[in-house]
C-alpha cells in the first residue's frame, strides 16, 4: 500500500478535542540510583545537581511540568528509526497508553527487542518500573476511525515507521496535540497516544497514586508482577519475533 498523504488543513479538519487520562511506564532506577553511590543525602542532592547540569535543556514550553512528564521532550530519540511518529531529526514525542497493560506491553516488547540483539543472553534479570498517569485534554486524530482506518497496516506496521513519522509531521504542522492508535504490542485492543506537544497535558505533574511493577523477560516470555503481589500477567512473545535486528531497523 502506498503511503497515504494529507494536508494540514484536512488533517485539521478531522480532529476532535479529547479529555482522557492515560498511563505511561518509565523505569524506576530513576529513584534509587544515584543513592546507591553515596553516603549520605547532602551528598546525593550534590550528585543529582551534578548531573542535572550534564543533561540537554527543558523545552521552553514543557519548563514548570513535573520531570516525568517533561523528560520525553528532552532528549533525542532512539537511533537509528526514531520511533513510531517521531524521526531522528523530529521534536519530541510522549507516548501513553489506555492501560497499564498496554503501556507494559510497549515497554516489555522493546525490552525483549534488546534481548534478541544481545548474544549469550537469555533472559533478562527483574527489573523495576513506575506506571503513572495524567490528564490530557487537546485537540487530537484518532487513527483507529474513518477516514485513518483504511490505512491502519501503515499505523500498525512493527518496524517501517516511514508513514507515521511523515504523518507526525503534519499534524504539527497542523498544531494537532496528539494521535491516537491502536496499540501494536498489546495483543488486547486498546489505544496508545503520541503526544505531541507539552501543552496537551491537563495539569503540570500527574496522579500522585503510581503503580510499582517488576519485569522479567525471556526469549518466551514477557512477565509482570506488581510490587504488592495484587496483580501479574504475561506476554508471550511469539507475536513480537520478526526477522529483523533492533540495529537493522529502518525508517
Amino acid at each position: 500500500m502506498s503511503l497515504p498523504t494529507w494536508t494540514p488543513a484536512e488533517l485539521s479538519s478531522e480532529s476532535s478535542d479529547i479529555s482522557c487520562k492515560v498511563w505511561r511506564i518509565v523505569e524506576a532506577q530513576h529513584i534509587v540510583s544515584t543513592l546507591k553511590i553515596v553516603d549520605t543525602r547532602a551528598e546525593q542532592e550534590l550528585l543529582e545537581e551534578i548531573i542535572e547540569e550534564c543533561k540537554p535543556p527543558i523545552p521552553s514550553e514543557a519548563v514548570g511540568l513535573h520531570y516525568l512528564l517533561f523528560s520525553p521532550f528532552r532528549y533525542d530519540t532512539r537511533p537509528p528509526s526514531g520511533s513510531r511518529f517521531r524521526a531522528i531529526s523530529d521534536p519530541a514525542v510522549f507516548y501513553g497508553a489506555e492501560t497499564v497493560r498496554t503501556g507494559a506491553a510497549e515497554v516489555a516488547h522493546w525490552r525483549w527487542r534488546f534481548l534478541q540483539d544481545t548474544s549469550g543472553l537469555t533472559r533478562l534479570q527483574p527489573c523495576m518500573f513506575t506506571a503513572f498517569s495524567v490528564p490530557i485534554r487537546t485537540s487530537c486524530i484518532d487513527l483507529r476511525k474513518p477516514p485513518f482506518d483504511s490505512y491502519s497496516t501503515v499505523w500498525l506496521h512493527p518496524t517501517d515507521y516511514s508513514g507515521t513519522q511523515a504523518l507526525g509531521r503534519v499534524s504539527r504542522i497542523a498544531g494537532l496535540g496528539a494521535l491516537m492508535y491502536q496499540s501494536v504490542r498489546d495483543p488486547d485492543p486498546h489505544f496508545c497516544i503520541a503526544i505531541l506537544t507539552p501543552r496537551a497535558f491537563a495539569l503540570k505533574k500527574p496522579d500522585s497514586a503510581t503503580q510499582t511493577w517488576m519485569l522479567t523477560v525471556s526469549s518466551r516470555e514477557a512477565i509482570w508482577m506488581r510490587q504488592d503481589d495484587s496483580e501479574s500477567f504475561s506476554l508471550i512473545t511469539a507475536s513480537w519475533d520478526l526477522p529483523v535486528k533492533l540495529a537493522e531497523l529502518v525508517p
